[in-house]
C-alpha cells in the first residue's frame, strides 16, 4: 500500500507560511494544552533542554525526537520530518539566494 506519492516535483503549497517546528510545535500543540517544555519532555522522553532547543531554533527535529513526538501529539513521525526538511530546504534556498545576489554586482547602463 502506497501512501505517500514520492516524485520528483513533489513540492509544498508555497503561499503558505514558512514556520520552523518548534514553532508548529509550540502554538499548535504546547499552548492549546497548556503544556510547558518540562511537560513535553516527561511525556516524550526527550531532554527538556532540547525541545527548549527545538522551540528556539537552535536544534532540528530528528528522527527520534518525530517518533517521540509523533506518539504523544497523535500525529505521525513524517509530519515532523517534513515540517523539519520544509524549513531546512527553504533555509538553505535563502542562503543560496542572498549569496549569489552578492557575487552578481548590479550591471551599469550607460
Amino acid at each position: 500500500m502506497e501512501l505517500i506519492k514520492l516524485t520528483p516535483s513533489l513540492g509544498v503549497d508555497p503561499s503558505l507560511r514558512l514556520r520552523s517546528p518548534g514553532e508548529v510545535l509550540l502554538h499548535d500543540y504546547m499552548r492549546p494544552e497548556a503544556m510547558n517544555p518540562a511537560q513535553l519532555a516527561r511525556r516524550t522522553g526527550i531532554p527538556a533542554r532540547h525541545i527548549k532547543e527545538v522551540l528556539a531554533g537552535s536544534r532540528g527535529v530528528t528522527p527520534r525526537h518525530a517518533i517521540r513526538l509523533a506518539v504523544v501529539l497523535r500525529t505521525s513521525a513524517l509530519y515532523w520530518l517534513v515540517l523539519q526538511a520544509r524549513y531546512d530546504l527553504a533555509r538553505e534556498e535563502r542562503g543560496i539566494a542572498t549569496t549569489a545576489a552578492a557575487l552578481d554586482p548590479p550591471s551599469h547602463r550607460s
